[in-house]
């Protein structure tokens, strides 16, 4: 059987993705290895369990052409799980944390939507489920 293993994020800078990915959202840092002037750097779900997501720096300038494009058009670079999506907009609106418009109620044919800013050149959507 096939299955994901680790996924990547482009980021800005590796420090400031991992103290908002580890420090604001509670996932978990997973590998961090030295690696030139960058680093292997993953995280994973809180419990330390899932498909890891590398917090990849952005070191060409294609890299940083698309995750610019993303962000200017107003398209999440991904989305994260959660399970109750108001209670981390809460939660995350206390920590100063920016969001893009109000959160998207859900329905029977979509769950409940927010757009964050992770400050590392990205929106990311949380999407409850």
């Amino acid at each position: 059987m096939i299955r994901p293993h680790v996924a990547s994020v482009l980021v800005d800078d590796q420090s400031r993705a991992e103290a908002f990915y580890v420090g604001t959202l509670g996932l978990a840092k997973a590998a961090d290895i030295a690696i030139g002037e960058g680093r292997w750097l993953t995280v994973q779900g809180g419990d330390g369990q899932g498909v890891e997501l590398l917090l990849e720096p952005t070191g060409y300038d294609f890299a940083r052409d698309y995750q610019r494009a993303l962000y200017v058009h107003g398209v999440p670079a991904m989305s994260l799980r959660c399970d109750d999506l108001n209670a981390e907009v809460e939660r995350l609106t206390g920590l100063g944390v920016c969001f893009r418009g109000e959160p998207t109620p859900g329905s029977q044919s979509a769950p409940a939507t927010a757009i964050v800013e992770d400050g590392c050149g990205n929106l990311i959507m949380l999407v409850e489920g």
